[in-house]
């Protein structure tokens, strides 16, 4: 089976995970609604519920891939995972489960463009 995947950390192109959609299909890049907030955690972001956009790409995976997405973000202990619409269809997202730990909000919403 085939699933979508909404990425905005460390799985997008370029970054030190991007490796686990290396056999996934990029469908295109996507921001999301400003329902959200991403934070800077140090080696990897957290994305709770917020009022922000987030800049992301969104991938096909098939049913391996997504259960080793599952296993990198910790499912359903540190992330859960949510569908979203996008203009490619609903798409899984990871939203972090630890809000005592967020300190450094990335106000751009994108990952890659964090100083």
């Amino acid at each position: 089976m085939q699933h979508l995947v909404f990425v905005y950390g460390t799985l997008r192109q370029g970054e030190c995970n991007h490796s686990y959609l290396v056999n996934s299909q990029l469908l295109g890049h996507f921001e999301t609604k400003a329902e959200f907030a991403l934070y800077d955690l140090g080696p990897y972001p957290g994305l709770v519920e917020g009022h922000h956009t987030i800049r992301g790409e969104v991938y096909m995976v098939d049913d391996a891939t997504l259960a080793k997405l599952d296993e990198l973000e910790d499912v359903p202990v540190e992330y859960r995972r949510e569908l979203i619409a996008t203009t490619f269809g609903d798409a899984w997202i990871y939203i972090y489960q630890d809000s005592d730990h967020l300190d450094t909000l990335i106000e751009s919403g994108d990952w890659c463009q964090r100083v």
